[in-house]
């Protein structure tokens, strides 16, 4: 470590997101990255609005969060826009759990771990049930002071649905976990909710606790131009922008904005590409579960596979030796899984031709 580091440096715990090789070309399965290319009215208003380059962007990114606001049928000051979901989940993390203690659960996406260890938030892990899905009742505080009786409560970090599992927990449930925890603030992280399934925005007038962060980048392909919002309290998004203002006003450029905004009224193509993709990943679903794999009731826009005469760590290696990269986690109870992205058709038959290979020639 540098003599120069920080005490901040030294702390932080970095995030590793899916490889990115470049050895040769791959089909990428591994980053849950929209197989199809965003609207073709994007790169129109992109391309009306770099002319516009030499002024800055709007720091409140108006006209973004109007059309969110109209879209999500919410009030102007229930929408906070920043660049991408992870710099809005850690403004989140700033304003609302930085020093306190937060309930997540113990398999889900690691960057919360990461926010949670440079904001000095206290991390506690809620065992998934054995199927990986959620428990609501596991979400109280009631049931954790005893154990934490120094700690202060921030609230809940719970995406929804989960990462990697694609298990989706439905609103009546969400619902029960906010209605027991009026004293924090319950982080519903919405990343593939267009994949099939219904948002909780819909409860933010009768909550004043409930924050929904949602992205382009899935749904909407757009993960390459850095969008993401919260919807929810007014006071929870004051309290975003005070601290996006303490780091920097203008965190959502202009094309981006432009951008979003128009990919944002391209509702038939949002509603094509996306049914696209869930009729693609039911498709090998069915595929996968008749050739012998178990998999997660997935509502995101992956799959969770594993097989019980294959290890996962096998597949993995022997599927980037043919060119295609999935995701292999080695921490414990998902060792023996592989999180793979629904790419387009073309790709996922490639995806499924070598996986029925590989079982043949194991069973040889």
């Amino acid at each position: 470590m540098s003599k120069f580091y920080s005490k901040l440096a030294l702390k932080a715990f970095p995030y590793t997101p899916g490889e990115q090789p470049t050895d040769k070309k791959y089909i990428k399965l591994n980053s849950n990255e929209n197989p199809y290319p965003p609207s073709p009215t994007v790169s129109k208003a992109i391309q009306e609005e770099i002319h516009k380059l030499n002024l800055y962007s709007d720091p409140e990114a108006t006209v973004l969060v109007k059309a969110l606001a109209d879209y999500h049928h919410v009030k102007e000051d229930n929408v906070f826009a920043g660049n991408g979901s992870d710099e809005v989940l850690a403004f989140a993390f700033a304003a609302f759990f930085a020093g306190k203690a937060i309930l997540c659960p113990d398999i889900t996406y690691n960057f919360y771990f990461t926010f949670a260890k440079y904001y000095e938030s206290e991390f506690i892990e809620v065992p998934l049930q054995d199927d990986l899905s959620v428990n609501p009742a596991d979400y109280n505080w009631e049931r954790f002071k005893k154990l934490h009786p120094r700690s202060q409560f921030g609230g809940i970090v719970l995406p929804n649905p989960n990462a990697p599992s694609g298990i989706y927990l439905q609103l009546s449930e969400i619902e029960k976990i906010v209605q027991a925890n009026p004293d924090g603030v319950v982080l519903i992280d919405e990343a593939y909710i267009d994949f099939g399934e219904e948002s909780a925005a819909s409860l933010i007038d009768q909550y004043d606790n409930l924050l929904i962060v949602q992205t382009f980048s899935k749904s909407r392909s757009l993960a390459g131009l850095r969008i993401g919002f919260a919807i929810g309290n007014a006071e929870l998004i004051k309290g975003m922008k005070r601290i996006k203002d303490s780091y920097n006003s203008f965190t959502v450029d202009r094309l981006a904005m432009y951008g979003a905004v128009a990919a944002l009224k391209d509702e038939d193509y949002f509603v094509e590409m996306k049914n696209r993709i869930t009729a693609t990943r039911e498709t090998v679903t069915k595929k996968l579960q008749k050739a012998g794999f178990t998999l997660t009731n997935s509502k995101g826009s992956f799959i969770f596979m594993t097989h019980k005469d294959i290890p996962a760590t096998y597949l993995y290696e022997q599927l980037k030796k043919e060119g295609v990269l999935v995701r292999h986690y080695k921490q414990p109870r998902i060792n023996n899984y592989l999180r793979v992205s629904i790419g387009s058709d073309e790709e996922m038959n490639i995806f499924c031709d070598i996986i029925d290979r590989l079982i043949t020639e194991t069973k040889v």
